[in-house]
């Protein structure tokens, strides 16, 4: 495909910015929370890149499976096998086990941040907004420097599904318990034990008024926030067969959880609490499940003990429902695959999640060995966090994922946990299209050096670690360049802002 800056322009004047225009309100950080990381040494070049016209398995694993190939990525991967498909599953394999993956980069990026690893009620002694600033930070840090690439990935989708505005109430403080203790804990492990630990997240019972949800009375009703949202978002889907009597008897089922308020009580700060006698005792019945009632002359102990288990019913009865399992297959067809992904990708993958139990390796795998999946290569349009995040990886470049980064995600809309409503950021490319001309200006930011002083790439070097200007080009597009893009490389004034701004490096 043909590029150059003025066909690059045009595109991204003709996407209003309007409708992405957020507050830039810095975030302060203090200097016990600062960090200027290095990436770690790469192995020397020069490397191999893509040789062919078209973008290969390789290539194109390190587009979807990452955040972004480094220049050394594809000779690394593709020398884990003798083919295409050999390396491919041997890198899968690596990815899909990250507990055994050495991750020295990330944790030396991010060992500023121990606050982020406080016990739950030790988080409130710290400012809001520097907690915040070191989580955004520390996020953008992972998915920069760490070897674990589709654990971020994954961490990212799910930090969507189960997204937590952080700007309500506590959980401006225990968001960063539930990323630790939710997110990251279980992103590649079984969903219905994900499930569960947001249910119970303390981040969550604030965000969707879980810890005010009590059993019916003359003054209120049972608040059905969650529940609407635990069957509408985070398992069956809108279109998942629930009405609006299964929201309710949902809620009432989750009556009575509640979590320690600031001013209330130091002791067990945050922690999530059950009361007995606020939770409703009588028969329910979800999705024609009944739940028989609890005995009018229950203990508080034998309420709590029922009460409890009621929570774990409801879980069992719509965590991995059929509803669910295509719920969850489609999000992460539009992740891997494709904005609107083919029928019978979605059908494979759901089948995996059912049969698997909730795995989440088995369930990628399964998405993995799609057609779908290995066939549909380079249409997807990165979102600005992977944008900016495979602009700094490909590039080989520092940063510290302070103010120049958070700004620039901030302008396009894209911060993480930043966003307001419980649908998480969107997937599909619509809605950041108004964000190319920003694309341009931080490529042409960090070329040019000029993002912030610890924000820098050594362009001479990463022109050396490739043996010609075309190699080069070939890492940053997946695939070898075309004569009319070789030509129009050299003819820009500003040629590696043009391939980082190009189509194809925006697409993965």
């Amino acid at each position: 495909m043909n590029f150059s800056r003025r066909h690059f322009l045009q595109a991204g004047s003709a996407a209003s910015l309007g409708a992405l225009a957020v507050g830039c309100d810095k975030l302060e950080v203090p200097d016990a929370l600062r960090i200027g990381p290095r990436a770690a040494a790469p192995p020397d070049g020069p490397y191999a890149t893509p040789a062919g016209k078209d973008i290969d398995l390789v290539s194109h694993a390190l587009n979807r499976l990452t955040f972004g190939a480094r220049p050394w990525d594809y000779q690394r991967v593709r020398k884990l096998g003798d083919t295409e498909e050999a390396a491919f599953t041997a890198f899968l394999d690596q990815q899909l086990a990250p507990e055994k993956i050495a991750d020295p980069a990330a944790e030396n990026a991010t060992r500023r941040y121990e606050v982020l690893q406080e016990p739950l009620g030790e988080l409130f002694e710290y400012q809001d907004k520097h907690l915040l600033d070191a989580l955004v930070r520390s996020t953008v840090l992972r998915a920069v420097f760490s070897e674990r690439q589709l654990y971020e990935v994954m961490v990212s989708f799910w930090s969507d599904h189960f997204n937590i505005d952080p700007s309500k109430g506590d959980a401006k403080w225990l968001k960063v318990a539930d990323d630790r203790d939710v997110i990251r804990a279980h992103a590649l492990g079984k969903f219905p034990a994900m499930l569960r630990a947001s249910a119970l997240s303390p981040a969550m019972l604030w965000y969707l008024d879980g810890r005010v949800n009590k059993k019916a009375n003359d003054a209120d009703k049972p608040n059905e926030n969650y529940a609407r949202e635990l069957m509408e978002l985070h398992t069956l889907g809108v279109h998942g067969g629930y009405t609006q009597k299964d929201v309710m008897e949902v809620a009432r089922c989750l009556t009575g959880w509640t979590v320690q308020e600031t001013h209330r009580s130091k002791l067990n700060l945050g922690s999530v609490e059950f009361k007995p006698f606020q939770h409703d005792c009588g028969e329910k019945v979800v999705l024609g499940h009944v739940i028989p009632a609890i005995p009018k002359k229950a203990s508080a102990e034998e309420i709590e003990l029922l009460g409890r288990g009621e929570l774990d019913t409801v879980l069992g009865i719509i965590g991995l429902h059929p509803a669910t399992a295509k719920f969850i297959a489609t999000k992460l067809c539009q992740r891997f695959i494709a904005d609107a992904p083919p029928a019978a990708a979605v059908s494979a993958v759901a089948d995996k999640f059912i049969a698997s139990g909730g795995d989440i390796p088995a369930t990628l795998r399964a998405l993995f060995a799609t057609d779908a999946f290995l066939t549909t290569r380079g249409n997807k349009l990165k979102r600005p966090f992977h944008y900016i995040v495979s602009t700094l990886r490909a590039t080989h470049a520092t940063t510290d994922a302070g103010r120049a980064v958070q700004d620039y995600l901030l302008r396009m809309g894209h911060a993480p946990f930043h966003y307001p409503t419980p649908d998480g950021y969107p997937e599909e490319a619509a809605p950041w299209l108004g964000t190319l001309l920003w694309r341009w200006n931080f490529a042409v930011g960090l070329t040019n050096n000029t993002l912030d002083k610890e924000t820098k790439l050594d362009a001479d070097k990463l022109k050396a670690s490739f043996a010609t200007e075309e190699n080069l080009m070939a890492h940053l597009l997946g695939r070898a360049p075309s004569a009319d893009e070789v030509t129009a490389c050299k003819d820009s004034g500003a040629p590696l802002a043009l391939l980082l701004a190009s189509p194809s490096f925006q697409k993965c």
